[in-house]
């Protein structure tokens, strides 16, 4: 089929083309960028913690004074312990997807002019390596003598470990083992890399710093105390939790158990990315409803133009014209138009995407969405049409050419 004619029809039409034209490139802006939003929260929801989730829980408290730290850890690692199925207990600062997060920016020389990123650090208690099973694929894991006390928020010269992650970043192409890093007078060495071990605030930074986590080997104290890494067999873990909470009165009755952030690291993940699910499901209704606006608008418009081009359609098929050739004329149109959209959409979609990397960080659109979302419209502008270009197809010439 010629396009020519085509093109000069629409030329007759300028103000409906460019009016159909343009919703289709807000279409085609707002689902590409759309997807890649929520396939990003997706993403981010199904980030490896590196720990044994199933068999870990947090409980916290509250209300007891710095110098009562010492006698408050003591209390509750012995109280915890003795809970039948119970088999570890260890101090911790937080845990993944947890309420507590610690987080600072390092240097990767003792003068300070390499930043290495901001990075999540975990500041662990004896025996919480093991519980949190942590897989290590180098260096080794933490011996009693690593663990020292905390000069505020860390150790003033500790020996760490890295996930692989963190490591391939801050040293890219190199052994890390050895390397060092600083945050101001802090120094830190790593002694071991894990596979994975997804920071506090697991969605903070998006996908690419998910992992930039730090396990700090440390003593219990005025600066590490009110917050427990209790192990279970996964199918005791819910009653090993219960029972503790209820244990914290007869253990500790003068501190404060803070309920809401005492859970298991399931329950913890499934709440921390609660937003991430109901932003995805909205962000589907959106794309749904967009879909619907911009179906109905070529349905409408070709709708119109079948009923405006009655007499134009009957000569046609009166000259010969087969239905098929009718049929074909309007998807070919609508074809040429939803591709005029697309392009405009295109780059109304990287504009858009650019906004939202200032304003929300989001990362850059990979171009893999532009063909996907110019696809999807291509289909739903041809069936779409269908309707309307059947119904133009099925016009007898002897009908359609009555009024000649």
């Amino acid at each position: 089929m010629q396009i020519q004619p085509i093109l000069a029809a629409l030329r007759k039409h300028r103000l409906a083309t460019v009016l159909i034209m343009m919703e289709i490139a807000l279409a085609c802006a707002v689902l590409c960028n759309a997807c890649f939003m929520i396939a990003h929260r997706i993403q981010l929801s199904r980030v490896d913690s590196g720990v044994d989730e199933s068999a870990l829980a947090v409980l916290q408290v509250s209300g007891f004074e710095a110098g009562q730290s010492g006698d408050l850890n003591a209390r509750m690692v012995a109280g915890l312990r003795a809970i039948t199925g119970m088999q570890s207990v260890s101090v911790v600062s937080g845990v993944p997807f947890g309420s507590q997060s610690i987080n600072a920016g390092v240097k990767l020389d003792r003068a300070g002019k390499h930043f290495g990123g901001v990075l999540g650090f975990y500041n662990d208690g004896p025996g919480s390596f093991e519980a949190l099973g942590l897989t290590l694929v180098e260096g080794r894991a933490p011996t009693p003598d690593d663990f020292q006390p905390l000069a505020t928020f860390v150790p003033s010269d500790a020996q760490v470990i890295v996930s692989r992650t963190l490591a391939e970043h801050l040293w890219p192409g190199q052994k890390a083992l050895g390397k060092e890093f600083w945050i101001d007078k802090y120094h830190f060495r790593v002694m071991g890399v894990v596979a994975h071990m997804a920071r506090t605030g697991a969605g903070e930074g998006g996908t690419g710093t998910i992992e930039w986590s730090v396990f700090v080997p440390a003593l219990p104290g005025p600066n590490l105390a009110g917050t427990y890494l209790l192990r279970a067999d996964p199918h005791d873990l819910p009653r090993v939790l219960r029972d503790a909470k209820a244990a914290v009165a007869t253990i500790a009755p003068d501190v404060v158990l803070d309920h809401d952030a005492s859970q298991t690291i399931s329950d913890l993940r499934q709440r921390y990315f609660r937003a991430d699910r109901t932003m995805a499901g909205m962000m589907v209704g959106v794309i749904a409803a967009l879909l619907l606006v911009t179906a109905l608008g070529i349905i409408g418009l070709a709708s119109f133009w079948v009923q405006q081009r009655r007499r134009q359609i009957g000569v046609r098929r009166a000259l010969g014209a087969t239905r098929s050739d009718i049929l074909h004329y309007f998807q070919t149109e609508n074809f040429l138009i939803v591709t005029g959209g697309i392009a405009l959409g295109m780059a109304l979609a990287f504009g858009l995407n650019l906004a939202l990397m200032r304003i929300y960080e989001l990362p850059r659109l990979p171009l893999l969405y532009l063909p996907a979302g110019a696809l999807a419209l291509w289909l739903l502008g041809q069936l779409a049409v269908l309707g309307p270009a059947l119904r133009a197809a099925a016009v007898p010439p002897v009908v359609a050419t009555r009024s000649v």
